[in-house]
């Protein structure tokens, strides 16, 4: 019996179908409040009205000198609100969902969420170009068109879309609600972290997390786009699985004898070259059985034929005794 993890999870039952959440009156209602807020931030900080100056006030009161005991910590837990550490373990968590319920609903989920942050947040930061709190350069002014991208918060906003698609994606009604609360109490804390460091003003804070907000409860609008996107990957899959499998189809396979050598490794003797050996065998024993009935002589076989040596594998053989001449004699000069 196997006892690791993935069998356990191959016998676990597939999950109840997941309802898809819709665009209520209730989810209408609120989105309509927010949007109402967003406007109103938006309007407060270009008229520089009393929003502005409680922007000054809590920068020159400067958190992050008050509290310094604080400052190490909330240096690290500043990190939930950017988008790539988020991103990366919510888009995990998320892709190890898609694969146990067999739908890619939550990562395109993700997807469609983060897609909406970059293009609306990044149209309002680069469009109001507002200067953080540590590039101000006159007290009391809102710091608006003057080449800076922090209104609203990035990190606010990030942190609201990021953990907040977990409790959009809940299956249970009560994981809804723990979740919820959850990305709500991180979502919080990331604002105010960065207003404690001085990164950004508190209006930029509020205007992020109407931001996030209004991303989340939009998100219904774009589910059918998601279906869609899901059903075109998919079927993408399935054909690329069938040309696999016709192709593997396709190759001819070429059963091998145990034991046997293997096909096209020993180069054999074209069967050609045999034939005339064999033909004359086979008429020499032919003839010789025929004169064996009629009680004629057997005649002699032949002589094996020996092997001569060819003239170059001879060994030179020299003449025996001296090259002289007889009765010569030698030549002297008496």
């Amino acid at each position: 019996m196997r006892t690791d993890i993935f069998a356990r999870l191959d016998r676990e039952p597939e999950p109840p179908k997941i309802e898809v959440p819709r665009m209520t009156r209730t989810r209408l209602a609120l989105f309509g409040g927010t949007s109402a807020f967003y406007l109103a931030i938006v309007v407060a900080v270009l008229l520089s009205t009393w929003l502005v100056t409680l922007d000054w006030k809590i920068m020159l009161f400067r958190p992050y000198q008050q509290w310094p005991e604080l400052h190490a910590f909330l240096d690290y837990y500043v990190v939930l609100g950017q988008r790539g550490p988020t991103a990366v373990m919510v888009a995990a968590w998320l892709g190890w969902r898609s694969w146990r319920q067999h739908t890619l609903r939550p990562l395109l989920s993700l997807g469609a969420a983060l897609l909406l942050l970059n293009v609306t947040v990044g149209a309002v930061k680069l469009g109001l170009g507002r200067l953080g709190p540590h590039y101000a350069t006159q007290v009391g002014s809102a710091e608006l068109f003057a080449g800076g991208d922090i209104f609203p918060s990035g990190h606010t906003a990030n942190a609201v879309v990021t953990w907040g698609i977990l409790a959009y994606l809940a299956t249970t009604p009560r994981a809804r609600r723990y979740l919820s609360a959850l990305s709500a109490v991180v979502a919080l804390g990331v604002g105010l972290t960065t207003v404690y460091l001085g990164t950004h003003w508190l209006s930029d804070v509020l205007l992020g997390w109407a931001a996030g907000l209004l991303i989340l409860l939009a998100l219904p609008w774009c589910e059918p786009v998601i279906a869609v996107a899901e059903a075109w990957i998919l079927g993408l899959r399935d054909r690329l699985r069938e040309q696999l499998r016709a192709r593997r189809r396709l190759v001819p396979s070429l059963p091998v004898a145990a034991g046997g050598p293997v096909p096209g490794l020993f180069p054999q003797r074209p069967t050609g070259a045999e034939e005339p050996v064999r033909e004359k065998v086979g008429a020499g024993s032919g003839r010789a059985a025929a004169g064996r009935a009629a009680g004629l002589p057997t005649p002699p076989l032949a002589p094996p034929r020996t092997h001569h040596a060819v003239r170059s594998e001879r060994s030179p053989v020299g003449p025996a005794g001296s090259r002289r001449p007889p009765h010569s004699r030698p030549a002297t000069g008496g």
